[in-house]
């Protein structure tokens, strides 16, 4: 079971050759790499959102173990799907799915199914895979795609989720894929963004979710973004660390109607 590129060649470049460079120059060295529990990145195409992505994943190390998390955007499939078994395609070649690690999620969280059509044209988990290959070429991965879940829905899944991967010997990254405000201006943008990422910078993921909802903030990834939350404390995490934000306008000029962008590492403590 191969799931094939999606969004190939409008998000991203759909040849290797020209993917790999962009990635490349994307992933600008940071002053320090660190160990990290879960990370915020965002989905957009590369040009609009590439730039905060790419430094996101540069800050961690990227283990071999790589789970990840985003919004159903397509409305198809599964409400809470896990891609169980096979492999995803993409420019830069073929990357198994962790079928161990994704039976141990799927057993330890009721909510999800395994189901490949959620996956199927989605793009907010595809966008990440060649950032994930670039930092870790041996990597395998088990993609979830959350749709309309219960904020108990979704602490539940968390707490699964941090079971799943405290049974699990090797090092696992949970990358939850999120833009953040859609379509107002900048500088509300901002404002409503800023209180969001608060909230994830704390942890809270019960308060994510109720700024969000509250706020009536266009966050696509709140669910994906709540999960990881919830799965990282259980890890030892203690707090995130915002990368960069910015916004759609910074490359295209209308500030007018932004999308906003917002890398968040947690690292792991030192023991």
């Amino acid at each position: 079971m191969q799931r094939q590129p999606a969004v190939a060649g409008q998000f991203y470049p759909g040849d290797a050759r020209t993917l790999r460079q962009t990635v490349l120059e994307l992933l600008s060295p940071p002053a320090k790499v660190m160990t990290a529990a879960g990370i915020v990145s965002p989905h957009a195409g590369y040009r609009y959102s590439g730039g905060i992505a790419g430094e996101t994943f540069a800050r961690i190390r990227v283990p071999e173990k790589v789970v990840v998390l985003g919004p159903n955007h397509q409305g198809i499939g599964h409400r809470a799907a896990v891609y169980p078994r096979g492999s995803w395609l993409s420019p830069l070649g073929e990357t198994p799915v962790d079928e161990v690690l994704a039976a141990r999620i799927l057993q330890a969280c009721p909510v999800l199914a395994a189901d490949t059509v959620a996956h199927s044209r989605e793009h907010s988990l595809e966008v990440q895979l060649p950032f994930i290959l670039m930092r870790s070429p041996g990597a395998t991965i088990v993609p979830i795609c959350l749709g309309s879940l219960s904020l108990e829905e979704l602490l539940a899944l968390g707490e699964g989720l941090g079971k799943a991967l405290l049974e699990t010997p090797e090092e696992v990254l949970i990358v939850a894929s999120s833009d953040m405000t859609h379509y107002e201006e900048a500088e509300t943008a901002r404002t409503k963004d800023m209180r969001a990422i608060a909230r994830i910078l704390d942890l809270d993921a019960e308060g994510l979710f109720r700024t969000v909802r509250d706020g009536a903030i266009t966050m696509c990834g709140v669910l994906p973004t709540v999960v990881m939350l919830v799965a990282v404390r259980s890890l030892g995490a203690l707090r995130g660390e915002l990368v960069r934000y910015g916004n759609s306008g910074e490359v295209s000029g209308d500030h007018d109607a932004v999308v906003g962008y917002a890398g968040v590492v947690v690292p792991i403590p030192e023991r």
